[in-house]
Order: structure tokens, then C-alpha cells, then sequence
């Protein structure tokens, strides 16, 4: 009588009789799940240019906050600050991207954020911007990976902003270094235009 198991994780050696099954093998007869959610945890965000320093509770200059909400009230977000009548400006952070240990080499990999601005739209333009790098573990970093330009945001209601990696090199376990670019341009608006990100998640094909 056959057994079903929905789903089977083998650590070690994996026999058919008293044959073993390659790894490559074991790899094939594994199916596709498209688009795997993996949240990044915003705790882990960094100062661009210090990444040795947590993002700060306050967006200055050119780093931008993270904001911790109020528990069981309101959740953590990253924010730009308040940026009404500032010009244009640019606000940074950077984190690392860890390739989940399923992936599938040569398919989708990227990052999606939920994005959006509180209280009022600036008036000419807020866009938000990826940037990823692969680290090579031997002090070497690739080209810029991330095939997607920059998208707006200047709306009050939040959407998903998908930016797409490219997979030809991408191997499980990959680190790549990663940094975001809120860039915001308000000349007059009198209410508060503040920038927002409301969750960050590495998105990927997996087996």
C-alpha cells in the first residue's frame, strides 16, 4: 500500500532500495514554487555609508528612518522624514540580501516593497530605487544587478513596487549587498510629505 507524504526534507543520504539517489536527481523531481515570500526584517537595516550603524529612529540628511510604531497599535516602517517644501532630495539605506537555500538557479529573485507617502503627495515627484551588488566572499562585488528603474510612489495609497535581479549568476547562498533610494522633489506643499515604506520581502523561485 503507497504512503503520501506532502512534504519530505532528506538531510542526509536518500535510497531507493539499497540504491542511492545523486543529488541531481533528487534536485529534478522537485517542483517550481514561483514568487517565495521571504520577509526581510527591518531590525537589520543599515546606514548606507556606515554599515556598521542600525538606521536611525530620525531620517537626516541623507539616511532614512526606522520608524518603530507603537506596539499593538501601529507596526515598524522605514520613512524619509518629512520632506515638505525640502527640494529634491535623496534618502538611503542598505541592507544584505541572503539567496534563499532553495532557490532556482536562472529564475525570478528580487525585492518587493510595499510603498507609499503619508499625509500628502509631493508636488513634483518621490520615487523609490534598488541597487544590488553580488559579493564574491574574496573582496570582489559584481555590476549592478538589479534590471529595474526607478519607480514613483507619490501616492497616498500604498502599493507593491517589485525591482527584478538578474538570475544568470545567482546561486543559493549568494550575499548581495543592497541599497535604497527614496528620492523625493516638493517645492511649496504646506502639509507633511513623508515617504514610506511599510515592508520590505525578498521574492524568489524556489524547489
Amino acid at each position: 500500500m503507497a504512503t503520501e507524504i506532502d512534504d519530505l526534507k532528506v538531510t542526509g543520504t536518500f535510497k531507493i532500495g539499497d540504491t542511492k539517489v545523486p543529488a541531481q536527481v533528487r534536485t529534478s523531481v522537485l517542483k517550481q514554487t514561483a514568487d517565495v515570500v521571504h520577509p526581510v526584517d527591518m531590525a537589520t537595516l543599515r546606514v548606507w555609508d556606515a554599515y556598521n550603524t542600525l538606521l536611525p529612529g530620525t531620517a537626516a540628511a541623507d539616511d532614512l528612518a526606522l520608524v518603530g510604531g507603537t506596539f499593538a497599535t501601529a507596526p515598524p516602517t522605514v520613512q524619509a522624514g518629512d520632506l515638505k517644501a525640502a527640494g529634491a532630495t535623496n534618502r538611503y539605506m542598505r541592507f544584505a540580501y541572503v539567496v534563499p537555500e532553495l532557490y532556482e538557479e536562472g529564475e525570478t529573485a528580487g525585492l518587493r516593497m510595499s510603498c507609499g507617502v503619508v499625509t500628502t503627495v509631493a508636488d513634483t515627484s518621490c520615487t523609490i530605487d534598488v541597487e544590488a551588488y553580488r559579493l564574491d566572499k574574496i573582496t570582489g562585488i559584481s555590476a549592478d544587478l538589479c534590471t529595474t528603474a526607478a519607480t514613483t510612489i507619490n501616492s497616498l495609497t500604498f502599493g507593491d513596487k517589485l525591482f527584478a535581479f538578474n538570475p544568470a549568476t545567482l546561486v543559493a547562498g549568494d550575499v548581495l549587498d543592497v541599497r535604497v533610494t527614496i528620492a523625493c522633489n516638493d517645492g511649496a506643499t504646506a502639509t507633511a510629505v513623508t515617504p514610506t515604506i511599510a515592508s520590505i520581502d525578498r521574492i524568489c523561485d524556489i524547489k
